[in-house]
């Protein structure tokens, strides 16, 4: 079949592109993301000058269906479809096939494998896969922020983040920011150093947004040992003095209970264990 030089063989319930412009029409009961990709994953197979693809997002009646379906009879092109309702299916490719219209199911065959191989019906609810992928964005953004503002970089973050996290150096501030921007959570750090006053930002969020850490000064004082070897430093520099230890231990102390927000000991503790203490505390609220 062909249309102003735009020429398509139709075979086997397969459409093949033979010239240089392409027509689809993108019906989904969401966004039509999901098409729309594999359309272009698809088509990038070819060789052409043009693809055009009209999305038609948010089909939950038969009359626009019918209006894209005579759409796509009088321009030639194709229809691939995201619709997740059965009885929207049917329809869609019943007066498809009256039409003469060539459709692709991008969804349906995966679903009816899947149904088999777990014994198992789908929900069969429309926009599943675009709340995924709100959540699979929200959790780059976290992820970006806990880069952004880690380390004390810039103390602006912390009135924007969900859990700033305070304590001297190797309590595992950055391990611990990034294992939780993994569950969405936006968070910013920063180190206390008694030679640095914090940020004044770190006074204005609530106090129940922040969290200190705390460690045993014997088992920092391993961490920063074995740090300093694997940098190749001595370990008898003043970093990993028990007097200098004990020194910015003190000073921690004294800016957590100014701050006033919860602390946690992760002596001895995982970094998953210690996120999952934080976590709880953010479905539970904090209580001095």
């Amino acid at each position: 079949m062909s249309n102003s030089g735009n020429t398509f063989l139709y075979r086997g319930g397969t459409i093949i592109l033979l010239s240089n412009h392409a027509v689809v029409y993108v019906i989904s009961d969401s966004v039509g993301e999901t098409a729309e990709f594999v359309v272009r994953a698809a088509v990038s197979q070819f060789e052409y000058t043009h693809l055009e693809i009209r999305r038609v997002p948010y089909v939950m009646d038969r009359e626009t269906i019918l209006e894209t379906v005579q759409a796509a009879k009088e321009e030639k092109a194709l229809i691939a479809f995201t619709l997740v309702l059965p009885e929207m299916q049917h329809f869609l490719t019943e007066e498809a096939i009256k039409a003469e219209v060539p459709y692709v199911d991008i969804m349906g065959p995966m679903m009816d494998g899947l149904s088999k191989l777990i014994q198992s019906e789908p929900k069969r609810k429309p926009g599943l896969i675009h709340k995924l992928d709100e959540e699979y964005f929200r959790k780059v953004e976290a992820i970006e922020f806990a880069v952004k503002y880690d380390d004390g970089r810039d103390p602006r973050g912390l009135l924007r983040a969900d859990v700033v996290l305070i304590g001297v150096s190797r309590t595992s501030k950055t391990p611990l920011s990034m294992y939780l921007a993994h569950k969405r959570l936006k968070v910013a750090n920063v180190p206390l150093v008694p030679e640095v006053e914090p940020p004044d930002e770190l006074y204005l969020i609530p106090s129940e947004r922040c969290v200190g850490l705390i460690i045993d000064p014997s088992q920092l004082n391993n961490i920063r040992k074995e740090r300093l070897k694997a940098l190749g430093l001595t370990s008898g520099a003043n970093y990993a003095s028990e007097t200098r230890i004990l020194e910015e231990l003190e000073y921690a102390e004294r800016i957590i209970r100014r701050v006033g927000c919860p602390r946690i000991d992760v002596t001895n503790k995982a970094v998953e264990e210690t996120a999952n203490i934080i976590l709880d505390m953010k479905k539970g609220g904090y209580t001095r």
